[in-house]
């Protein structure tokens, strides 16, 4: 199990203490001391697209940390209240200012380390254009070959592209779900 993040009850704000409950449960859980609310640690959702224009995959470049300066898909945390394409369709505008039509679900990626898990979608772009928002620095069109492999900020980034053009190679997309350790 991660290391604790929950300290206090979101209920009273009294202090919580890792245990199994006594409510049958099998996992160590965030419990208050006073109010005995349970609470759960779930893993985040991060979405996005893999956006195209002819023959190149859009990439931009961050402006914030973790990893400021490195390449990566448009991509970011799901927001409550938005599904997964939603979701992915705000962080590709936020990051890109792209115009483009959402395509189906490309990549599904389990990241138990950090407790997340990663969806991708693919995405085709209506125009060459981009308006990067405050948190790029810099997005750009990329045929395969230019790709900046090294300069990737993310592994589910590297594994989602190495997916796609392996695909287009082959002249058929399929959904890809797989975990990262």
């Amino acid at each position: 199990m991660p290391a604790p993040t929950i300290r206090h009850c979101k209920r009273c704000g009294s202090a919580v203490a890792y245990r199994v409950p006594d409510d049958g449960d099998t996992r160590e859980r965030a419990v208050c001391t006073v109010c005995q609310t349970i609470h759960y640690e779930n893993p985040l959702n991060v979405v996005g697209t893999v956006p195209v224009w002819q023959d190149q995959v859009l990439l931009c470049k961050r402006n914030i940390e973790p990893r400021w300066g490195k390449w990566t898909l448009p991509a970011g945390f799901m927001e409550l209240g938005e599904t997964t394409s939603q979701g992915a369709a705000r962080e590709t505008i936020e990051e890109s200012g792209a115009q483009f039509e959402m395509g189906a679900l490309f990549t599904v990626m389990s990241v138990p380390r950090v407790g997340q898990v990663h969806l991708y979608y693919r995405a085709q772009l209506t125009s060459p254009r981009f308006a990067p928002g405050h948190e790029t620095l810099e997005a750009r069109l990329f045929h395969e070959e230019e790709i900046p492999w090294e300069e990737l900020a993310f592994r589910t980034v590297r594994e989602t592209l190495m997916r796609y053009f392996e695909d287009r190679r082959r002249g058929h997309f399929d959904t890809h779900a797989f975990d990262i350790e």
